[in-house]
């Protein structure tokens, strides 16, 4: 008896048609979007750091993450400018002068090895002269600008870290620090290519109207964020609570701990112009 083919003929087809629409469900998507190239570890053993700053206990405004690339393999310098002479407070009872500067130099050896990193502590005077007026202040910070050139011919980091205009606190020194550092890195076209960056504090971040005015940065400048754990936040507090002559320590973990919800340091990269043009207006 012969079997009627429709039926047969329609299951068959209803088999193909079943392999076919699996066939192209299991196909990947087609994207016109290039392929995400998978970015080459970065050998951090390979790379150099150099942090400058004003004063003994300025490393403290990013400690963390000075901890965090040390750990992590990077070779740490921490420049520091000034002998700290005039670093005076109510808490401590010290006075201004040599004795000062001897225990300041101490404390910020202390902070270099509690963070791990190289210390580089020049002679320079607070305030880099000012009182003297032109003939003892402008030859004190042209030596301080050649020093440095020295320094990063020598060193060739791959990145700079410094104050920016604001200073972290408008204080005189933090800003002449951060300009020497910047004309420094302007000031020739370094064969090893390198990176500035400028630390800053978000303007959202400081509720007092007149301190965000004199040091608030625009969030929208600070687009380099970087991280650290409780690990290098622990190494931050050793170091900071070496600075016995300048910080008190009651409280200190705590005020430290409350700052660092975030365990973020904010930066600016300085961005070098990628074109000419004959207008300042466009």
């Amino acid at each position: 008896m012969q079997l009627p083919l429709l039926p047969l003929r329609k299951s068959l087809l209803l088999l193909l048609f079943s392999f076919l629409l699996w066939t192209h469900c299991a196909q990947p998507a087609i994207s016109d979007e290039p392929p995400v190239a998978q970015k080459t570890p970065v050998d951090l053993s390979k790379k150099v750091l150099m942090a400058i700053f004003a004063h003994p206990d300025d490393e403290s405004t990013i400690a963390p993450i000075l901890a965090r690339y040390a750990r992590e393999g990077v070779k740490v310098y921490v420049v520091i400018a000034t002998d700290g002479r005039l670093g005076v407070n109510d808490f401590s009872g010290l006075e201004a002068g040599d004795g000062l500067v001897a225990i300041r130099k101490e404390e910020m050896k202390c902070a270099a090895d509690a963070l791990g990193v190289e210390l580089i502590h020049l002679n320079y005077q607070d305030q880099f002269r000012a009182a003297e007026g032109y003939d003892g202040h402008i030859p004190h910070i042209r030596a301080f600008l050649k020093e440095i050139y020295e320094l990063v011919e020598k060193i060739q980091p791959d990145v700079l870290i410094t104050w920016g205009p604001d200073g972290g606190s408008n204080h005189m020194d933090h800003r002449l620090a951060g300009a020497t550092a910047t004309q420094v890195f302007l000031g020739r076209d370094w064969e090893k290519p390198s990176s500035l960056y400028f630390y800053g504090t978000p303007s959202d971040q400081i509720e007092d109207e007149a301190s965000r005015l004199l040091r608030g940065v625009a969030p929208k400048y600070l687009t380099t964020k970087i991280s650290y754990t409780d690990e290098d936040l622990e190494a931050a507090f050793a170091a900071i609570s070496c600075h016995k002559s300048q910080f008190q320590l009651d409280g200190l973990r705590e005020r430290m701990e409350e700052r660092a919800t975030e365990k973020v340091v904010y930066l600016r990269k300085f961005v070098a112009p990628s074109e000419q043009s004959e207008t300042i207006f466009e």
